[in-house]
């Protein structure tokens, strides 16, 4: 495990950006795993910027998301198809036709969850994952107590993830209970990983994701067991940290 530390959000915007661009660049037609949330949105930008500048060529990637909220339609402000095609897509070469993101609108959970592990499968899995970390060390939406052995799956929320994003909702009534996710088994079957952390309220939890015990109570602790993780953290997650 590599662990760089960045001055603040947007240098670790920059450094974790610098990795996936040399992922693009070494293997122009890799698969990134692609994440949604406020942490990962200037690693996004900084990509864009590069792109637009003709340094970074998206036109043979493909992409595989983590998850989406089970019951919002593509189009809805919230789904994290819109996120991605807001804060990335729109703004990259990327061909739409090689992206994938859970089909939140399929009501069965074992015929979408079968779909997109086959997706995965097809396009030969994933060359490097972008995560970000919970404050309860969810990764995806992989909450804690979950088995490791899990592949895409659906998920009750905890009421603390509900709560983390009731602020993008009117309400906390309209906020997802469950959604469609990797699991930690296909998050770690990714050949690289790339976890981003930002901001003083995730020291604790990054501490206990990197040098606690290995426990599904925390499930970011799994990483520790994979053999190609780079941490990317600004000074306030790694306070605690030395």
């Amino acid at each position: 495990m590599r662990i760089y530390r960045a001055k603040d959000y947007q240098d670790m915007s920059r450094k974790a950006a610098n990795i996936i661009s040399a992922q693009v660049i070494m293997k122009p037609n890799c698969v990134l795993g692609l994440a949604t949330g406020s942490t990962p949105i200037g690693v996004y930008q900084q990509l864009i910027e590069w792109y637009r500048k003709g340094d970074l060529d998206f036109s043979e990637v493909k992409s595989v998301n983590l998850d989406e909220y089970k019951g919002l339609p593509k189009d809805h402000e919230q789904s994290y198809y819109h996120f991605m095609y807001t804060n990335f897509f729109k703004d990259i070469n990327i061909d739409m036709a090689n992206t994938n993101i859970p089909n939140g609108m399929e009501p069965d959970s074992q015929k979408e969850c079968e779909r997109y592990n086959h997706v995965i499968e097809s396009v030969g899995g994933i060359d490097l994952q972008l995560l970000g970390l919970g404050h309860n060390g969810h990764i995806g939406f992989n909450e804690p107590g979950e088995v490791f052995e899990k592949m895409t799956h659906c998920v009750d929320l905890t009421e603390s993830t509900i709560e983390a994003n009731k602020r993008f909702f009117d309400s906390i009534d309209d906020v997802p209970r469950q959604a469609y996710t990797m699991g930690i088994k296909t998050i770690m079957q990714a050949k690289k990983i790339l976890l981003v952390v930002s901001g003083e309220d995730k020291a604790e939890i990054l501490k206990k994701s990197l040098y606690g015990n290995v426990t599904s109570n925390v499930p970011a602790s799994i990483l520790q067991m994979h053999n190609d993780v780079t941490v990317v953290a600004d000074e306030a997650a790694l306070s605690l940290i030395k």
